[in-house]
């Protein structure tokens, strides 16, 4: 077996379970594993530097095709209404599988850490049939230093390898795409997608699971800080502008999607970010755009001129075009991944219906609601299949990634938002005027000064009328702000079609929640929003 690495690649590999490798990459930096990619076709770069790869059929994750082993040590504290079982024995002959597949391949192998907190962090070594997939993790994780790596011994292993077909029959999955997560032994198995997102987030998800019992809550958004020290925390889903409100040049940029906070504060799990550039501007996003132009940066599923110049506006291969870039990529992003207690949570929304303000203050109470809600909306043209706004509801921002009951992360969040007196407001990132098609996109100037005016206490200063759907206090004015945006009714010409837009979202939001209605106090069940005919 041929051995690359600054340490024995054999080593490696034998603990990780597999054997008869033709030959091993071991914590191969960029420009080698740009190299490698390069010359095994995977991959090609573009005109400014930055790497560029084709997942194929897959272009996001396959969730699915994810499953947990279900076991005596998982059954009792995984959601299983969420989350798809896998029996020991289906885990067992998959992982044989795995092995046998791996015979004489040349593989990359690379040690990292998910958690910037060493109290709380996850030792994990990501072994990939790909080069390029192993720059991206690289990326995406957090780098140990040379002389960690000496003594490097994993706590979590990920085996991704998309060659590998899955076969229902024999694994007890659905299609010959796996995704499988053992959490008692802490490994996961990737196969038959070439989507390196499925990586990172197999890291998140088994973050999710070990911290909770540690008084940890795991979380699916972005944080910055200012120099003051005064942090913020943003959730949403994809596409709600996580990675873009919090790359803030005023701020320091913590991290852009996973995080835990604990006694100590916010701690970033990732190294990296892993940035949506469909659409990607120098103009709206300058400090994203830079790292297209970097060397180092992975580009997923980004169509190329033929100058080789990425076309951002292109979405012909899909919507989810990716950049994958180390953290300090940003020129202001935190040395350490760690900052201190939140002043502010922000729940971000792309509420496509235009019923939602631009701006809310919510209460504990609330703030648990909407946390379980995690609320957004697809529009036309983004997901085959979509014709017309869709409502989205995914559990604490992140459903796919949580094994436990939503109402763990919920209870914690609550009594650390109550611990810290910490500020939530939920922020409409979607649309004004109308509806996707009708209306238009709330402006990012206006979004921008709502979130200065929060971040900085000014907005607790103002004066607040309550809405007559959600229950929730919006601000009558804000300097720097129309007025009129700040009561979406009012934009709408059609104050009737508005009336039946909010009603139809109000039952969507009740209808969704009753799963968690025995979960929570009749506090938190008290602040679900109420039909209410606003008054021309």
């Amino acid at each position: 077996m041929k051995e690359t690495g600054i340490r024995n690649a054999a080593a490696s590999i034998k603990s990780s379970g597999l054997k008869d490798i033709s030959a091993v990459f071991y914590n191969l930096g960029p420009a080698q594993l740009y190299e490698e990619s390069i010359r095994r076709n995977e991959a090609e770069l573009t005109a400014h530097g930055a790497l560029v790869a084709r997942t194929g059929q897959h272009t996001g994750r396959s969730a699915q095709d994810k499953f947990i082993v279900r076991d005596a040590d998982t059954d009792p504290h995984v959601w299983w209404d969420n989350n798809k079982a896998m029996s020991r024995e289906a885990f067992e002959a998959l992982h044989a599988d795995f092995v046998e597949q791996t015979g004489g391949k040349e593989l990359f192998v690379q040690d990292l850490i998910g958690g910037a907190d060493a109290n709380y962090s996850l030792r994990t070594r990501v072994i990939t049939e790909y080069a390029w997939h192993s720059l991206f993790i690289r990326n995406l994780l957090i780098r140990p230093r040379e002389s960690e790596l000496v003594s490097f011994v994993p706590e979590m292993t990920i085996i991704d390898l998309p060659s590998f077909r899955a076969d229902p029959a024999r694994h007890g999955c659905r299609s010959e795409t796996i995704i499988a997560v053992d959490l008692t032994r802490m490994i996961v198995l990737i196969g038959g997608t070439s989507y390196a997102g499925e990586m990172k987030k197999s890291v998140f998800t088994a973050l999710n699971y070990v911290l909770p019992p540690k008084g940890v809550m795991p979380m699916h958004c972005s944080a910055n800080e200012s120099a003051d020290g005064d942090t913020a925390v943003f959730f949403g889903l994809s596409g709600t502008g996580k990675t873009t409100l919090s790359a803030d040049p005023r701020r320091t940029l913590i991290g852009d999607d996973e995080h835990g906070w604990g006694a100590q504060g916010v701690f970033n799990f990732e190294g990296g970010c892993y940035a949506k550039t469909i659409r990607l501007s120098a103009q709206a996003e300058p400090e994203i755009f830079a790292t297209t132009r970097h060397f180092g940066t992975v580009l997923e599923n980004v169509v190329l001129d033929q100058n080789r110049v990425p076309d951002f506006n292109d979405g012909s291969l899909t919507e989810n075009t990716r950049c994958a870039y180390p953290l300090d990529f940003i020129p202001n992003a935190s040395a350490t991944g760690k900052a201190g207690q939140p002043r502010n949570i922000i729940m971000l929304t792309a509420d496509a219906f235009g019923v939602l303000p631009p701006i809310a203050r919510l209460t504990p109470a609330q703030a648990m609601y909407h946390f379980l809600s995690g609320y957004t909306a697809k529009v036309a043209g983004t997901e085959k299949g979509v014709i017309e706004p869709e409502a989205t509801f995914s559990t604490c921002f992140g459903a796919p990634f949580m094994p436990r009951h939503p109402s763990e992360y919920g209870n914690l969040l609550r009594r650390l938002i109550a611990e810290h007196e910490v500020d939530c407001w939920l922020v409409n990132t979607g649309w004004t005027g109308g509806t996707y098609g009708t209306g238009s996109r709330m402006p990012i100037k206006a979004t921008r000064a709502l979130l200065t005016a929060a971040l900085d206490g000014s907005l607790k200063n103002a004066e607040f009328r309550t809405d007559p759907n959600f229950g929730f206090v919006v601000p009558v004015s804000v300097p720097g702000v129309d007025t009129a945006i700040l009561d979406p009714r009012s934009t709408w010409s059609d104050k009737a079609a508005y009336d039946a837009q909010a009603a139809k979202l109000v039952a969507m939001f009740v209808a969704n929640f009753e799963k968690f209605e025995s979960h929570v106090d009749g506090e938190v069940r008290g602040a679900a929003p109420g039909l209410a005919l606003a008054a021309e």
